[in-house]
């Protein structure tokens, strides 16, 4: 199995396996499923909460606010923080053109 790291003598890791990626998906929708159901459960069974407003009562409500809020955090950052501090591809190679030639160039002694 050829791995597309740098050293091709190095074992893949463990993410690298498709079929370790989806046990691990797997596992994760079974746990995201298995809280929204003692969720829905708690709702059943008429588990006090004891919620702050009236919609925390809903079942599932925190599984989709938290949905959400990670989605409106991924999107702010690509949208709104990522155009701010972003800098072009050869930033770092301008710089050090502008100090070499204030200096008087590589090759002045």
């Amino acid at each position: 199995m050829k791995s597309s790291s740098p050293k091709s003598d190095d074992a893949p890791g463990w993410f690298d396996r498709k079929e370790n990626v989806q046990k691990l998906l797997l596992w994760l929708y079974v746990g995201c499923g298995l809280f929204v159901l003692i969720d829905i459960l708690f709702r059943v069974f008429g588990f006090d909460k004891h919620p702050y407003f009236r919609w925390e009562e809903w079942p599932g409500f925190y599984a989709v606010y938290s949905f959400v809020a990670s989605v409106l955090l991924v999107l702010g950052a690509k949208y709104i923080l990522r155009p701010l501090v972003k800098r072009s591809e050869d930033f770092y190679e301008k710089e050090a053109a502008d100090n070499a030639t204030e200096k008087g160039g590589p090759n002045d002694a």
